[in-house]
């Protein structure tokens, strides 16, 4: 009896132990499905978490590379500003450059005008001058003349007077001839 008593404590034991583990493994069971959905999602999320990292990361790669291209295109940029103003400088120089040109232009040309006109006004002063000299011979010529026609005029007004009062001698010497003449046949009469 003593031993049935034992038997049947034991097996009720035996059977509490079975139904606790039981409960414990379905227990375990369930944690274990519950771990797994958890591991399952903890796995979700370091796949995502991957993802994000790999995002992140290739965020940084582009945020390096556009920051790259920005200080890039902003060097660019400036140089691009830079050439434009240097464009706008040489424009301006070019038109001034033309306008001034033109006026250089102007000048030459109204400098071989000048030259032309030098040239043409030196011809013609030479021209001159050798007319001015043909002139001075010519009055140094006409005042010879002069002096000679006068020097002239002066000798025949003489050689006239001195023709004038000869003639008038040889009139007057032939009227004398003449009564001397008469004279002297007078007194051949008078002798016969």
């Amino acid at each position: 009896m003593a031993i049935i008593c034992e038997s049947r404590t034991l097996a009720s034991i035996l059977h509490n132990t079975l139904r606790h583990t039981a409960t414990h493994c379905n227990k375990l069971q369930h944690t274990a499905q519950s771990t797994a959905t958890h591991c399952n999602a903890l796995q979700g999320t370091a796949t995502y978490c991957n993802i994000l990292h790999h995002t992140a990361t290739h965020c940084n790669t582009l945020r390096n590379t556009l920051r790259n291209t920005l200080q890039h295109t902003a060097t660019h940029c400036n140089t691009l500003q830079h050439t434009a103003t240097c464009c706008i400088i040489l424009q301006h120089t070019a038109v001034h450059s033309a306008a001034h040109c033109k006026t250089l232009q102007h000048n030459a040309t109204h400098c071989n005008t000048l030259r032309h006109t030098a040239q043409h006004t030196a011809t013609h002063c030479n021209s001159l001058q050798g007319t001015a000299t043909y002139c001075n011979i010519l009055h140094h010529t006409a005042t010879h003349c002069i002096t000679l026609r006068n020097t002239l005029c002066n000798t025949l007004q003489h050689t006239a007077t001195c023709c004038s009062a000869l003639h008038h001698t040889v009139t007057h010497c032939g009227t004398q001839c003449s009564t001397l003449q008469h004279t002297a046949t007078h007194c051949n009469t008078l002798q016969l």
